[in-house]
């Protein structure tokens, strides 16, 4: 990903929604575009316009962290928003080093991380890597999402799954906010890994195929999936609602174990527990291992 486009793109978006009234200016009409402008967030920040511009342009040279700590509070970015301007401006500043790194679309995991995966019998278990690549799951986290699994042979994606399958409209409940977290998921990848060209190339077919995703991710928000709730229907047992949590796996860089869960005694819970019955374990539910690709 180019992040001087996308931190041009981010910083326009974010001070197109400052109302001048809401930074302490005088509002009114007389506006060619929404927000503030250009040398009123400069004045606002300290800093000069003809430096702001050079920053919206993409170019951060010289972007020190008080400034751009400046910069965030007068456009008042949250703690996220505010860590992903940072992304933008250190991966816009390193071009030089823009070797386009591929990865294994699904890396092999650890023996043990599978074992422990395999033992959680009554909670779905998923893991993914920043892309939303599956890297793992467990058998009735495999039960839960055979519709995502079903839809093609690997490596399975949920991005690509919940942007390009119709099953995804009808799997999530929620399916507008869904797709709208997970592009702003891509988002916050995207500045962290601005060299990965496997995370490229799915931004690419997912905006190439879909016009929904295209206004979603013209948006430039951001997020990132920590604790929460899920709505889904499944096709055999109905509507299930679910918390997760999402576990950070400290001997695994880059990956998320989601773990799902049903509150006690409910008609989810019971819905999970003939989901289980119905789906009968393997030796293992590890995922078959994609070859590196060096394309």
């Amino acid at each position: 990903m180019d992040n001087r486009a996308e931190m041009r793109e981010f910083l326009a978006s974010r001070r197109a929604r400052i109302r001048p009234e809401d930074a302490g200016l005088p509002g009114g009409g007389g506006r060619r575009v929404p927000g503030l402008r250009r040398e009123e967030l400069a004045a606002l920040a300290g800093v000069s316009v003809s430096w702001y511009t050079r920053l919206e342009r993409g170019d951060a040279t010289g972007a020190s962290d008080s400034v751009l700590n400046a910069i965030a509070d007068t456009l008042q970015l949250d703690e996220l928003e505010r860590r992903h301007l940072f992304h933008l401006t250190r991966g816009s500043q390193t071009r030089a080093a823009r070797t386009r790194v591929r990865r294994p679309a699904v890396p092999a995991v650890r023996s043990t991380l599978q074992l422990i995966l395999d033992q959680m019998t009554d909670l779905p278990a998923i893991v993914q890597n920043e892309r939303a690549d599956i890297v793992a799951m467990n058998a009735l986290a495999r039960a839960l999402y055979s519709g995502l699994l079903s839809g093609s042979t690997g490596p399975w994606n949920h991005a690509r799954y919940i942007h390009l399958d119709p099953g995804a409209k009808s799997f999530y409940r929620d399916w507008d906010e869904v797709a709208g977290d997970s592009a702003a998921m891509l988002h916050l990848t995207a500045a962290k890994n601005p060299h990965d060209n496997d995370l490229s190339n799915l931004i690419g077919e997912l905006a190439t195929r879909s016009d929904n995703f295209r206004v979603r991710w013209a948006s430039r928000n951001v997020h990132e999936h920590r604790a929460g709730t899920k709505r889904v229907h499944h096709e055999i047992v109905g509507d299930i609602d679910l918390v997760y949590e999402a576990l950070a796996l400290a001997g695994e860089p880059g990956l998320t174990m989601y773990v799902n869960a049903a509150e006690p005694g409910s008609p989810s819970a019971e819905a999970l527990r003939l989901l289980a019955a119905w789906s009968i374990p393997t030796e293992s539910s590890s995922l078959p291992q994609q070859k590196e690709n060096h394309d």
